[in-house]
């Protein structure tokens, strides 16, 4: 029976995954936990029990899990890339018309008005005129999933589109459209985008990704959207930018108490996933590759460990090792089963940054945990568990 605890309120779509005959669910309590869903609870400073194996996030970004001191401990994390990409998708679209029609200006500026509104509206409706996007150039940083759609859109709408990626993978490469321009220059693309809108993940080396010199490089009178991750715009470069009139609109779902209520900015409250559908897709997600690593040991959108997969096999039993990435582990492991005459059937082994991840499928009918013992022994093991 597998203890899964839960912080936030998960669709029940994806809860109602779980057996329970063999899964206990919890909320907010991770005593002998074996499995954690959550969405952006923070788990940063949560000590985190030997009994946990996996923690899945049900979205993309994962800041507010401890990434380092999972690897450290065996524990994989897992996001949910790409589950709520259309509802990020038809955000950015609306983002894209907002910065460009003054609608939001407009509204506010209707709604305040006293007297003759049908005239006062015709003779000061010409303070929100805005260009529109067809034939305009569009930039797009970062070709993932949601990348992917914004640009394919973006097409579509009748725009020109640039794309750049340094680590633009085949998959993606083969869902965006051949009209799309791929550009390996970020500065050629700021140079020639009427709107540039961001789609990377955040990290140490991106954060105020977009600063002074990055800005200054954009096209004036352009439009800069973030629809991505709070942290990649630098506030108070952008603010600079608008009141020297470099860039004409900022468009962020990740307002901040500098960006609130000033010109130029529209904040909207984060909610680009903030759809049923959304909620739903990535709940499921988060919740199958969870159970399938408890349950078969293969791992599937892991942001610390690599991406694993064995197919089950009958009369065989099934270990994974969770490892740091250093020479001779393989032939460490092998030797392990050796010495206690035990045929491998089958064996994984997958290498990511300084984590490493075998599963080996072994012909016996001895009991594992002693060989479990003795893997455990070898330097550089993190973690060691039979999957039954």
């Amino acid at each position: 029976m597998y203890k899964i605890t839960t912080y936030n309120k998960i669709s029940e779509k994806g809860l109602s995954l779980f057996d329970p005959n063999n899964y206990t669910l919890t909320a907010d309590d991770l005593t002998d936990a074996d499995g954690v869903v959550l969405r952006s609870f923070k788990m940063n400073d949560l000590e985190l029990p030997e009994s946990l194996n996996a923690i899945a996030r049900a979205g993309a970004g994962y800041n507010n899990i401890p990434v380092d001191r999972c690897s450290e401990q065996g524990i994989v994390v897992f996001n949910t890339p790409g589950a709520n990409a259309n509802g990020v998708k038809e955000l950015t679209l609306l983002s894209l018309l907002l910065s460009s029609r003054k609608v939001v200006d407009g509204i506010k500026w209707v709604n305040s008005l006293e007297g003759d509104v049908e005239k006062l509206v015709e003779k000061g409706k010409s303070q929100f005129e805005g260009p529109e996007i067809e034939g305009k150039t569009l930039g797009v940083v970062g070709l993932g999933a949601i990348g992917v759609l914004v640009a394919n859109l973006g097409i579509k709408l009748g725009m020109r589109v640039i794309g750049y990626d340094p680590y633009l993978s085949v998959q993606k490469a083969l869902g965006l459209s051949w009209d799309v321009k791929y550009s390996t220059s970020l500065d050629s693309l700021f140079a020639e985008a009427d709107y540039v809108s961001l789609h990377i993940p955040l990290m140490d080396k991106t954060k105020g990704f977009m600063d002074d010199e990055k800005i200054s490089k954009m096209k004036k009178g352009a439009r800069l959207i973030n629809m991505s991750r709070g942290g990649l715009v630098n506030d108070s470069a952008i603010l600079k930018a608008l009141k020297e009139e470099r860039v004409s609109t900022f468009v962020t779902d990740f307002p901040t108490n500098d960006l609130i209520n000033q010109d130029g900015v529209i904040c909207i409250p984060h909610l680009g996933a903030s759809t049923p559908e959304s909620e739903e897709n990535c709940a499921t997600m988060a919740v199958e590759q969870l159970m399938d690593y408890l349950e078969n040991g293969n791992i599937t959108n892991s942001v610390n460990f690599p991406d694993c997969y064995l197919d089950r096999m009958v009369n065989t039993q099934r270990i994974v090792v969770l490892n740091k990435n250093v020479p001779n582990m393989i032939s460490s492991l092998t030797s392990v089963f050796s010495q206690y005459n035990i045929n491998i059937t089958a064996m994984v082994n997958k290498s990511k940054g300084n984590c490493a991840y075998n599963i080996i499928d072994i012909e016996t009918e001895q009991d594992s945990k002693k060989i479990i013992e003795d893997i455990k022994k070898i330097e550089g093991i993190i973690k060691v568990r039979t999957v039954y």
